[in-house]
């Protein structure tokens, strides 16, 4: 059974979620918190969280910022904020997924379904991968660049794993929003993705202005370029 963490102060969005969560063969903690999330959380293991941005003594943005550091367990925000800023912010600092209130409980379900899949994928797939002088250690989260370490944000991490999983192949912006966020909302868009390009480049490319790695291909999208 898959053990769920819950930090949200709403109780009749409580009662709602766990209901649901449980109905699908789910177990779940809440918290409503973070006092309360911090005693909590190291009790037991789970296999991801829902965390809500506002609470009454704090941010589930600085929540996950602790779990990061200990933890790679899949993480969702749920907030009534959809300024594209505090969603990129979310996701930058380790969220899997974002999800704006209100929202209609059998996406939410689906996209909860979803990241647990993928975490079951990743943590049975390759540990290490390697191209163009950059090696990723998947299991530790750390990637090098000709042997020295180099530190990405969350989101620039995932989207350097998911070039390195499809090298030599060009992917849309669409493909890779989808594949990286579930972006069934237009939440990030491709504007938001150029950046997230454009900083990944400065730090894995030789010369960014002159990018060999992640080219980009007009009218279509980018890929990962196998340097001869």
């Amino acid at each position: 059974m898959k053990r769920l963490f819950l930090l949200e102060d709403d109780m009749s969005l409580i009662n709602g979620l766990s209901f649901a969560l449980k109905k699908q063969g789910y177990e779940v903690t809440v918290a409503r918190t973070t006092l309360e999330a911090d005693g909590l959380w190291e009790k037991e293991k789970y296999d991801l969280a829902v965390l809500d941005v506002s609470l009454p003594d704090g941010s589930g943005f600085d929540f996950c910022k602790k779990l990061r550091k200990t933890s790679k367990v899949p993480i969702m925000f749920l907030t009534a904020a959809d300024e594209e800023t505090d969603m990129i912010m979310g996701l930058d600092i380790g969220g899997d997924d974002y999800m704006t209130k209100p929202f209609k409980l059998a996406v939410f379900l689906s996209r909860i379904n979803a990241l647990l899949r993928r975490s079951e994928n990743f943590s049975s797939a390759v540990t290490e991968l390697n191209s163009n002088d950059i090696s990723v250690q998947l299991l530790k989260g750390e990637v090098y660049k000709k042997g020295q370490r180099i530190d990405l944000t969350a989101g620039e991490y995932k989207l350097l794993c998911l070039f390195l999983e499809y090298p030599d192949q060009i992917l849309s912006p669409e493909q890779i929003l989808g594949k990286l966020w579930d972006c069934s909302e237009n939440y990030i868009d491709n504007n938001s993705l150029t950046v997230y390009i454009r900083r990944l480049r400065t730090k894995i490319e030789d010369d960014p202005g002159k990018p060999e790695r992640i080219v980009t291909v007009r009218g279509m999208g980018y890929k990962w370029n196998i340097m001869k």
